[in-house]
């Protein structure tokens, strides 16, 4: 990846944007479309089709007509697993180009954007797709008069609704599994971040999966959205995002046809520093990236830094040092740290979120400002704050934006009290040299996922998913296949 290849594919001219149904481009019922604006600089990139109810019930009819065929929920494994390693394939080939195109629609910056987009998702379909033939049932240990069988099967119709930050890596955390399982899948992406999923999706029909088998219905998440949480046929709907969208899924399953809901809702991760940890520098420069990459949009970003007393002052100069270091930049320049904020509307929540922290009293210590105002994009400094206690909303709510909390602790038991304070347990991270303490650490942190002497990193071998009101559902991992799959019994007199 150079310079060079980006900046030429930065002014490509991107063509209005069509719905994905049935293998085919097609335009909203309505003809309605919304404007896509890039948060580099605040100019119209292009428009996407505004999808309603009429066009959700479009794409579900065609999901389920091409499941009820079997072309591609009876094919066998083999078969499955070749159009889908094919599909990675052609991810790969186009990686550059997709992540560019996301980068002009959300503001990540370059450099994390493709290894977490193309790269990640391709990697992600593989993983998947060499699954497919690895997966076996189960005889029961019954009497030798009887057979027992438990055979797993793909559920039928799966909706997908995922965020703007990492749209297709965590779309393809949701559709692979579901499409190797042999599912039909209807896709809502985020309406300020969904080209790379309308790319992706032509490239697995050029893969060879059946027509109607993906389908990308774009438009706003009151009506598109809560269409496909509504639909009676659809099965089951996976969800990250936030938790008050989290609750109104559920009420939609329960006033349709109860599908399943899976859900990965937000975070307010601690990231919990001892005296003992073996690189505190290390801790310092991994810490604010932990909280920072991508403008602290990231799920399981580590907002609450607890760090015990006794080096408290000296980590929070080092810590200083190193977020001094991050470059706040174009996030098409290789050289940016830190890019846009997705949109304005998430730019002035971060900002008032920064004043609601100094009026209750927090000491910040840097950042915290909107910055590059002359670009026209939506830039902001990285902000910490000090002296953050745990009534302050800065301890209890999520941001969404490059603002970190820091609070002291002075034994382990504080340190556990301080992290589990929270209404949410997504992910976490203990720093220390102490193998004994790391596993408690473990044991004791409402967390689904803990790192220890790192933060971030987990690939798609273990699963990722909360505790709490982080939700309930998990991505990753050969787990996933429980979300997209059903047990049946066959009980057989011999």
């Amino acid at each position: 990846m150079q310079q060079a290849q980006i900046d030429r594919l930065r002014s490509a001219a991107v063509p209005p944007q069509q719905l994905f149904i049935g293998g085919r481009t097609a335009d909203a019922v309505a003809e309605a479309r919304l404007d896509v604006t890039s948060p580099i600089d605040g100019r119209f990139l292009t428009t996407i089709a505004d999808g309603d109810a009429r066009d959700i019930d479009r794409a579900v009819t065609s999901a389920r007509q091409v499941f009820v065929r079997g072309s591609w929920s009876r094919a066998a494994p083999a078969h499955r697993k070749k159009v889908l390693l094919r599909f990675a394939e052609l991810i790969e080939q186009h990686a550059l180009e997709i992540a560019v195109l996301g980068v002009r629609d959300n503001g990540t910056e370059i450099g994390m954007a493709y290894k977490a987009e193309p790269l990640s998702a391709a990697g992600t379909i593989r993983y998947y797709a060499e699954a497919i033939d690895k997966l076996y049932g189960e005889i029961a240990p019954t009497g030798r008069d009887v057979l027992g069988l438990v055979h797993r099967e793909q559920l039928g119709v799966i909706g997908v609704i995922v965020p703007w930050n990492f749209p297709l890596m965590i779309g393809a955390w949701k559709i692979a599994p579901a499409l190797a399982a042999g599912n039909s899948v209807v896709v809502k992406p985020p309406e300020i971040a969904s080209l790379t999923l309308l790319y992706v999706a032509r490239l697995a029909s050029e893969a060879g999966l059946p027509d109607g088998v993906l389908n990308v219905v774009t438009g706003r998440g009151a009506s598109a959205g809560e269409a496909l949480a509504l639909h009676m046929d659809v099965d089951a709907l996976a969800f990250t995002g936030s938790g008050a969208v989290g609750r109104r899924l559920l009420e939609s399953s329960a006033r349709s046809n109860l599908k399943r809901i899976h859900l990965e809702l937000g975070g307010k991760s601690p990231n919990i520093v001892f005296a003992d940890a073996p690189d505190l520098k290390l801790a310092a420069k991994v810490s604010a990236n932990g909280i920072f990459r991508n403008s602290g949009q990231v799920c399981v970003a580590g907002s609450r830094l607890l760090v015990q007393s006794s080096i408290h002052d000296a980590f929070v100069d080092e810590l200083l040092n190193s977020t001094a270091g991050l470059k706040v930049g174009d996030p098409l320049d290789l050289t940016s740290d830190i890019g846009a904020i997705s949109s304005s509307a998430q730019l002035r929540r971060n900002l008032d979120a920064v004043a609601l922290a100094e009026k209750q009293g927090a000491r910040r210590l840097v950042g915290g400002e909107q910055v590059l105002g002359l670009s026209g994009g939506h830039f902001m400094s990285p902000a910490v704050f000090a002296n953050v206690m745990p009534d302050m909303a800065l301890w209890r709510e999520e941001v969404f934006g490059p603002v970190l909390a820091v609070t002291r602790f002075e034994t382990e038991e504080d340190a556990v009290a301080l992290a589990n304070a929270s209404s949410y347990g997504l992910a976490s991270a203990v720093w220390t040299g102490n193998l004994s303490r790391a596993h408690r650490m473990i044991r004791a942190i409402d967390a689904g996922v803990v790192h220890v002497n790192t933060y971030g990193g987990a690939d798609i071998s273990v699963p990722l998913g909360g505790f709490k009101q982080s939700g309930f559902g998990r991505d990753k991992s050969l787990h996933a296949f429980d979300a997209y799959t059903d047990l049946k019994t066959a009980w057989i007199a011999l």
